[in-house]
C-alpha cells in the first residue's frame, strides 16, 4: 500500500439545508464550537447550499413560492470556515435569480474553496459529478432535485450550434392519482368533450418526446398540456397516489453516478425531494426507488433534503441512506431585500419594510416554519468506513434556537438533553419502517449495524 487513501478508511459528515445569511466565526459557545469540530474532524463534509451567494447579477424570477435567496458572496467562506467541503446546489431556489444567479452562485462557492455539484452552465454540467480531494481518497458527488418551486430553472442542454441554459439538474416527476373505474371513465369523457385530449396531442407532437407522457387504457393526463395536467390511474379502492420519476432523466443521473464510481474512491448521491409519501414522515415513492438504484449503481451513501425536517435512515446493502436531513442553518428571515413580486403576493407594496413582509407572510410569525420544532431541530450524521466496509453511523443532534431572538436563531449548536431526545425520537419513528434501530450513548447516538 503506497497511499493512505488505499486503506479504505474514511469519515463523512453530512448536514442538511444551509440557509446562511450572516457570519458565524465570531461565536464561541462550547456547543457551537463543538459542532464545528465535528464537521472539521471528518475527512469530507457535505451540505445542501440552499442559500444563493451573489451580488444581484441576475434579476429575480417572475414568481417564487418562497423566499428569494441571497447572501453576500463572502458568506460562502463561513461554510468553508466551519469545515464544509462539498456544497450541492440542485434545489428549489437554484433559479431565484435566473441564469445569471445560477452561474454567480456556483462561481462564488468555488472561489471560496467549496466543491459544487447540481447546477451549471448547461444540463451536462449540472448533472456532472463534482470531485473533492480528501486525505482519504477522491470523493465524487452527483446532485439532483425534483422541486423547482414553479416552472423554470431546469438546465438546458447545449448543442454544437447553440449554447445551453444555466440551471439545476432537475428530475421531472409525475404524481399518479388513483380513481375508481367509473370516475376514470367520466374523466376520460370530460377530457374529450373539453378538447384537452386534442390539445395534449398537438403539444406532444410539437414539443415532447412520446415516451415522456404515456397514456393508455389505465392512465390519463387530464388537462390541456402534459406538463400542467394531472395524471390519473384506474385503480381499486385500496390504491393510493404514487410518484413516478421520468425514466430518461433518471437514467442520465445513473450514468453520472456510474461515472463518479469509475473515477472516485467514494461516491455521494444527493437529492432534493419536494414530495412526500403516505405522511410527512415518509419519503416519496420515486425517491425510495432512486435511493436503492443509486447504491446499486455505485453510490456509497445517499443523502436527501428538501422538506426542512428529518426523515428516516436506512442501511441498504451495507450503504446508508438518509431520506432527509433537516435545516442546518436557517437565517432566511434576515435576508435584507426581497423582490417586488414577493411583496405583491401578500398585498404589500414598496412602502412596506422587509420585516413587515416577513411578518405578514408568517401571519405574525405563527405559521409555516416559524412554529414547527422539526424545522429547528435536526441531526449531523458522521459515517465511518474501515477497509471500505461501513463501520459506524454517529448521529449528532443539533438545535437552531427556536424561540430565540430573530438576530440569533437559526445558528446551529449541539443540542441539549431535551432537544436531543426530541431529535432522536423523530429519527427512530421515521426509521422504524426500514428496520433501523437508533441507540443513544451519552451525547451521541448511533445506528445499530447488523
Amino acid at each position: 500500500m503506497n497511499y493512505d487513501s488505499e486503506s479504505g478508511d474514511f469519515t463523512l459528515a453530512l448536514t442538511g439545508e444551509s440557509l446562511i445569511v450572516r457570519p458565524l466565526r465570531q461565536f464561541t459557545e462550547p456547543r457551537f464550537l463543538g459542532l464545528v469540530e465535528v464537521l472539521r474532524s471528518a475527512d469530507a463534509t457535505f451540505t445542501n447550499a440552499e442559500m444563493l451567494f451573489h451580488d444581484y447579477e441576475g434579476a429575480p424570477r417572475e414568481e417564487s413560492k418562497g423566499t428569494y435567496m441571497r447572501a453576500a458572496p463572502r458568506i460562502a467562506g463561513e461554510l468553508r470556515w466551519m469545515g464544509i467541503d462539498i456544497a450541492v446546489t440542485a434545489n428549489n431556489h437554484a433559479f431565484d435569480f435566473l441564469t445569471e444567479g445560477v452561474l454567480a452562485n456556483r462561481r462564488n462557492l468555488e472561489e471560496h474553496g467549496l466543491v459544487v455539484a447540481g447546477s451549471g452552465e448547461n444540463l451536462t454540467a449540472a448533472r456532472a459529478p463534482g470531485y473533492f480531494d480528501s486525505p482519504q481518497g477522491l470523493v465524487g458527488v452527483v446532485a439532483s432535485t425534483d422541486d423547482l418551486n414553479v416552472p423554470g430553472g431546469r438546465a438546458g442542454e447545449a448543442r454544437p450550434d447553440m449554447r445551453g441554459r444555466p440551471g439545476a439538474n432537475h428530475l421531472r416527476v409525475a404524481v399518479e392519482r388513483p380513481v375508481d373505474a367509473k370516475t376514470f371513465d367520466d374523466l376520460r369523457e370530460l377530457d374529450r368533450r373539453l378538447g384537452y385530449d386534442e390539445d395534449r396531442r398537438r403539444v406532444r407532437e410539437g414539443r415532447f418526446p412520446a415516451h415522456r407522457y404515456v397514456e393508455d387504457d389505465d392512465r390519463l393526463y387530464f388537462g390541456p398540456t402534459p406538463e400542467d395536467a394531472i395524471l390519473y390511474r384506474r385503480a381499486d379502492a385500496t390504491s393510493r397516489a404514487r410518484t413516478v420519476v421520468d425514466a430518461a432523466d433518471w437514467a442520465a443521473n445513473l450514468r453520472s453516478i456510474r461515472e463518479a464510481r469509475e473515477t472516485a474512491d467514494w461516491v455521494i448521491y444527493s437529492h432534493h425531494n419536494g414530495f412526500k409519501g403516505d405522511s410527512a414522515d415518509d419519503p416519496s415513492d420515486h425517491f425510495l426507488r432512486m435511493a436503492h438504484e443509486a447504491i446499486d449503481n455505485g453510490a456509497d451513501v445517499v443523502v436527501g433534503h428538501g422538506p426542512h425536517r428529518d426523515r428516516g435512515i436506512e442501511v441498504y446493502d451495507g450503504k446508508p441512506i438518509f431520506y432527509s436531513l433537516g435545516n442546518f442553518i436557517q437565517q432566511t428571515d434576515t435576508i435584507p431585500i426581497q423582490a417586488a413580486d414577493a411583496y405583491s403576493r401578500f398585498g404589500l407594496d414598496w412602502s412596506h419594510t422587509v420585516n413587515e413582509f416577513y411578518s405578514v407572510r408568517s401571519r405574525g410569525r405563527t405559521v409555516a416554519q416559524e412554529t414547527k420544532p422539526e424545522a429547528w431541530l435536526s441531526v449531523v450524521p458522521v459515517v465511518s468506513w474501515k477497509g471500505r466496509e461501513l463501520s459506524g453511523i454517529e448521529l449528532h443532534p443539533i438545535s437552531l434556537g427556536l424561540g430565540a431572538s430573530l438576530g440569533q436563531r437559526g445558528r446551529p449548536v449541539l443540542a441539549d438533553a431535551g432537544d436531543r431526545a426530541r431529535v432522536l425520537d423523530t429519527l427512530q419513528r421515521c426509521s422504524a419502517r426500514f428496520g433501523t434501530v437508533i441507540e443513544q450513548t451519552g451525547d451521541v447516538a448511533t445506528v445499530r449495524l447488523a
